[in-house]
Order: C-alpha cells, then sequence, then structure tokens
C-alpha cells in the first residue's frame, strides 16, 4: 500500500537536518532533486518512501517514524510539557520539537543518561509494558558501604516499608567504601523505585545515570544534553528486547 503524498518541505524537514524554511530556500537554490528532476517549490507533493530526494548531493532517508537517543542531563524533566520548568524536548531543535515526540518511560529530574524519544506508540507501548520486562541498567553512587547483602535483598525481591512491592532485581558492586559505585538492574520502572529501593537499605543515592534499556546501551560518544537518532539497527535492537 502506497503512502499519501506529503509535501516536500515536511519531508525533508523531518530528518531534523533542515527546517521548513531552510527546505524552501535550497529548493529555490536549485540544492533538492526529486527524481532527478529539481522540484518547482517545496509545496510540491511526493510519496515518502518511494522518491529518490537528493539534497546537496545526498540522499536523505526518510524515517516513518522518529526515534532519537538523547544523553539526559539533570534539571529537565521527562515530559512534552510541564508548567514546572524545562522539558527534554527544549533540548531538540524546533522541527523536531513539532513530531509530536514522547519520552520513552521517565527519568527523575536530577537523573541523567539514555532516555528515547519517539512518534512510534506501538513498539514505545511494547518497551514499556510489564509484560515484555525489558531491562534497564543505571549506573550509581550512594553514601554508604554496599554489601553483598544488599545484593542478596535485590535478588530476593523487596516490599519497601511504604507497601511497594519490586520485582526482583540487580545490584552489581563497583566500588565498595564511605561513597559506593554499582551497577542497578531493573525490569520494572516505579516511581523513583532505585532511590526507594537504596534509601530502605541505609544507602541514599547520590548519583543515578540510565546507561542501558534493553539491548541499547548509551552511546558513549554521545555529549551530555546532545542527542542523535537512532540507526535502523538500533530500532531492530528494540523491537528484539
Amino acid at each position: 500500500m502506497e503512502m499519501a503524498l506529503e509535501r516536500l518541505d515536511k519531508i525533508i524537514a523531518s530528518t531534523g537536518r533542515w527546517s521548513r524554511r531552510e527546505v524552501k530556500n535550497l529548493i529555490r537554490q536549485g540544492r533538492v532533486l526529486v527524481n532527478g528532476m529539481p522540484p518547482r517549490s517545496a509545496e510540491e507533493k511526493a510519496d515518502p518512501e518511494t522518491a529518490e530526494i537528493v539534497v546537496n548531493g545526498e540522499t536523505i532517508t526518510y524515517r516513518r517514524y522518529t526515534w532519537i537517543m538523547l544523553n539526559k542531563p539533570a534539571g529537565y524533566l521527562s515530559a512534552t510539557e510541564d508548567g514546572r520548568g524545562k522539558t527534554v524536548l527544549d533540548l531538540l531543535p524546533p522541527e523536531l520539537q513539532k513530531q509530536k515526540l514522547f519520552p520513552v518511560g521517565r527519568l527523575d529530574k536530577d537523573t541523567e543518561g539514555l532516555l528515547l524519544l519517539t512518534n512510534q506508540g506501538s513498539l514505545a507501548h511494547d518497551l514499556l509494558s510489564p509484560r515484555h520486562h525489558v531491562d534497564k541498567v543505571y549506573y550509581t553512587r550512594v553514601s554508604g558501604f554496599l554489601t553483598e547483602e544488599d545484593c542478596a535483598a535485590f535478588a530476593a525481591g523487596m516490599t519497601l516499608d511504604d507497601g511497594l512491592i519490586c520485582l526482583p532485581a540487580g545490584l552489581e558492586i563497583l566500588s565498595a567504601g564511605e561513597e559506593s559505585e554499582a551497577r542497578v538492574t531493573l525490569r520494572e520502572g516505579k516511581f523513583h523505585q532505585i532511590k526507594r529501593m537504596l534509601a530502605q537499605r541505609g544507602k541514599p543515592v547520590v548519583y543515578l545515570e540510565r546507561i542501558a534499556m534493553g539491548n541499547l546501551p548509551l552511546d558513549p560518544a554521545l555529549e551530555r544534553g546532545k542527542f542523535r537518532f537512532l540507526t535502523a539497527k538500533e530500532v531492530e535492537l528494540l523491537q528484539k528486547a
């Protein structure tokens, strides 16, 4: 089944590399070809999945759905809009902000690291569904000396003092001392869960960063506060998570 025809400026702007205004200028300057021919205007329509669109000599790839990896900094809310402060969408350029992207899950305002943003609701739902048990991996620093007893408590599944029942989770100690480091693996994502679990063990969290989701690790080359598009292979990894 063919996709509906879409305006050229919309198709090209969907890559996130140019705004619609910039696309109009590129077309006026003759730097865009559609199936080998220069289009008359930005309003001209094409099938985004079958048309060959070349910009500045480079064939562009149309994304039916947008998937973004963001290295979230502290101080931003995992929401699309919120009256209480800056959201992760504020870290994206205007053209991407218009694509109805939403965070896949949430990170607390002061938690950093891997956050996925997409407009593909079905796959996002699968990644978050308790039935799929997609692992989420975090690096944490805590105040206090982590022990094997803490690891055993996580592995057994904890019931917190406030009544929250937590599934078995992984706690791998990386260093132990007055301030300890660990890798935590969760199969669920309840509100402030890691902080609440470690607080109950008497080891309050000092710093928390998500470093992987399912089979997808945070790109070590991606600077804090920056984003990039997922590759087709990375989206495939998520589908297998």
